[in-house]
């Protein structure tokens, strides 16, 4: 059980980092591309499209980690995975108090300084995202035995 919910993580973790990137990289910054006229309708659709995408693999971490935690074995009370964990609450923490009310002014029309205040806090979950999935590799790494062929 304990492997499987692991992988489980892993993989809600690594898609979680590179769908992180994409947005801080190309989805935010372009946004103030769209134009005064039609952002409105653009946040709106960008918020509704988005929470499919993201909500469910971020439940989905959040749900296993709990699950590592409370019956994982002693791998997932070491320093590395608690640090992950540490990392976790930093992302939905930042993701709910910072990026979903910054999206929510969005959604009245464009304002520059929400704008440059929503890609600038962002780092903070797309470093949080890549550091655990960093953490989760040496994890799996320190949990694999290699032997030579």
């Amino acid at each position: 059980m304990s492997k499987l919910a692991f992988l489980i993580h892993f993989a809600a973790t690594w898609y979680l980092v590179g769908l992180c990137w994409l947005v801080q990289r190309v989805q935010y910054p372009l946004m103030d591309r769209v134009g005064v006229e039609g952002y409105p309708a653009y946040e709106q659709a960008h918020v509704t499209r988005i929470g499919p995408v993201v909500a469910p693999m971020m439940l989905l971490e959040l749900g296993t980690a709990m699950l590592l935690l409370a019956a994982g074995g002693d791998v997932f009370r070491r320093p590395a995975f608690l640090l992950s964990v540490g990392l976790l609450v930093a992302v939905w923490a930042s993701t709910f108090l910072v990026q979903v009310p910054l999206h929510n002014a969005l959604v009245d029309g464009f304002d520059a300084g929400a704008h440059g205040s929503l890609v600038r806090t962002n780092w903070v979950r797309t470093i949080g995202w890549s550091a655990r999935g960093l953490l989760l590799t040496w994890i799996a790494y320190q949990m694999t035995e290699w032997t030579a062929p």
